[in-house]
């Protein structure tokens, strides 16, 4: 993959804590129904989706307590920084989230937005089940024995 290609595929908002909380299953790329201030106001990178979750309301998957902050130079046409935003999946991908979420209690916690090569905001969706204390305990001890691994074979090395 070249440089260009890397820096438009490049993050706008993570949700880093989310593998840390859930044991992710599956992950989804699902499009978003914004408006213009919105686009522009992820431009910018300034999206938070730490605090947000998926629902599967009426046939629909909703982005809940998303936040991507109001555009500066957006007058009275601006958005509304919380709103729901809508999800666009395929029928099957709906139909299987909800399912998953009603018979399995999985949950779908977004991981994060970027902008795809064509230029439209995508979200990385993913099912998940949450991981229990002792699970996270352990994801903490790995993380922590790489991260000390690595620098013994840097000193080494």
């Amino acid at each position: 993959m070249s440089k260009d290609a890397k820096s438009k595929t490049r993050p706008v908002a993570e949700n880093r804590k989310a593998r840390f909380s859930y044991e992710v299953v599956d992950t989804y790329e699902a499009g978003l129904v914004l408006t213009g201030t919105e686009v522009k106001s992820l431009r910018e990178g300034q999206a938070n989706i730490q605090e947000s979750y998926a629902s599967a309301e009426d046939g629909e998957i909703w982005l809940i307590n998303s936040y991507l902050p109001e555009y500066l130079q957006g007058n009275r046409f601006n958005h509304e920084p919380r709103r729901r935003r809508k999800l666009l999946l395929n029928k099957k991908e709906m139909a299987k989230l909800a399912q998953s979420v009603d018979r399995e209690g999985m949950t779908m916690v977004p991981l994060k937005i970027y902008f795809n090569d064509r230029g439209r905001a995508k979200l990385l969706l993913g099912l998940a089940k949450g991981k229990k204390l002792h699970d996270k305990r352990e994801t903490e001890k790995k993380r922590d024995w790489a991260r000390e691994k690595s620098r013994l074979l840097k000193e080494r090395g």
